[in-house]
């Protein structure tokens, strides 16, 4: 299981903005990880927003947001489309580094359990250091909980 101290894993993944992104390029930045269930649904577009209403805000922490799914990159654009986010996509088909970052879980619908993406946070130093784990997020007021947790590590 991930902790906060350890070294962040590497990825590469193809992006919503066209190519792969891989961790190196995030180096001198603080890196902001979203793991998320799906595009479009309700939980997932209101995270969204909400990540794309601060993204300015995170811009002023030197912090850089990324979301991540199994989703393909096709329906991303169509998700950021749609919903005018200005965050950037990830796209994980094989679950690697949903799996790596600890994002995989049981989860548990209706009495119902399965496998599948549990919804959490990554916050990531510029030197590639993971600092604050979110392992099970609610969405209503986490992107507040996630700012806290980075002006409080920048300290």
């Amino acid at each position: 299981m991930l902790t906060e101290g350890d070294r962040a894993p590497q990825f590469s993944l193809e992006t919503s903005a066209g190519g792969n992104r891989s961790l190196e390029e995030f180096k001198g930045s603080w890196l902001v990880v979203y793991f998320y269930p799906r595009d479009d649904t309700p939980g997932c577009t209101t995270e969204a927003k909400d990540f794309t209403a601060a993204s300015e805000t995170f811009g002023e922490r030197n912090a850089k947001i990324i979301g991540v799914s199994k989703d393909t990159i096709e329906k991303h654009c169509k998700f950021i489309d749609k919903h005018a986010l200005q965050v950037e996509l990830l796209s994980d088909p094989s679950g690697d580094m949903i799996e790596a970052y600890g994002a995989w879980g049981e989860k548990n619908m209706y009495g119902k359990k399965s496998m599948g993406i549990v919804r959490s946070t990554v916050i990531v130093d510029p030197a590639g250091i993971v600092r604050h784990r979110f392992p099970k997020v609610r969405v209503k007021g986490h992107v507040d909980e996630v700012l806290n947790a980075l002006d409080a590590l920048q300290k």
